[in-house]
Parts: structure tokens; C-alpha cells; sequence
């Protein structure tokens, strides 16, 4: 059974620091380049980084550059979304995505003072 199980959000301060992880089971993870979408209310899903199977090469949003750092684990079957700096529009679900296998449930984060 194909599974994709996102943690780590939460509620933080603007400026704060969080890391979410997404553990996927069920398949070959490894050969599978990794998502990070995210959702706010009342706005369209944003992807905002990607990482390749082999986790050498990756993508972000402008609007996240240089605040969030995406990285997997294929031992550990894990991908990981950094985020430093968060800032209250960073409010969101955050999802992990991988094309032709699913999508996670999602975990919330939100930012305010």
C-alpha cells in the first residue's frame, strides 16, 4: 500500500524555523523525484521544491529561495523540507507530491507572532 506521511508543522513565530518530513512507503522511493506543494486558504496549490531520485539536484519557488532547503534520505525512504525565516505568509499546508504515486495528507504550518 502505497503511503506518503508528512510531519513537522506547527504553529511559529515569524523569523522561526521548521523541518517537515515525509516518510513514503509502498514503493521504490528511490526512483522517484520528490514535490513539496504547499496550500494556503483561499489561494492555488504552489509547488515550492523539488528534489531528483538521487537528491543531486533540486528546484524552489522564488518565493522560498534561499529560506528552504529540500533534501531526502532514500536509506531512510524520507524527503525533507527545511524552512528558516518562515513568515506569516508561509502560512500553508505543506504536501509532498510524487508524480504517478500520490500525495500525503499534508501537514499545517502556521506563522504568527
Amino acid at each position: 500500500q502505497v503511503q506518503l506521511v508528512e510531519s513537522g508543522g506547527g504553529l511559529v513565530q515569524p523569523g522561526g524555523s521548521l523541518r517537515l518530513s515525509c516518510v513514503a512507503s509502498g514503493f521504490t522511493f528511490s526512483s522517484y523525484p520528490v514535490n513539496w506543494y504547499r496550500q494556503a486558504p483561499g489561494k492555488e496549490r504552489e509547488l515550492v521544491a523539488n528534489i531528483t531520485r538521487a537528491g543531486d539536484n533540486w528546484m524552489y519557488a522564488v518565493s522560498v529561495h534561499g529560506r528552504f532547503t529540500v533534501s531526502r534520505d532514500n536509506v531512510k525512504n524520507t524527503a525533507y523540507l527545511r524552512m528558516n525565516n518562515l513568515q506569516t505568509q508561509s502560512t500553508a499546508k505543506y504536501c509532498c507530491d510524487i508524480t504517478r504515486i500520490g500525495r500525503g495528507q499534508g501537514t499545517q504550518v502556521h506563522v504568527s507572532s
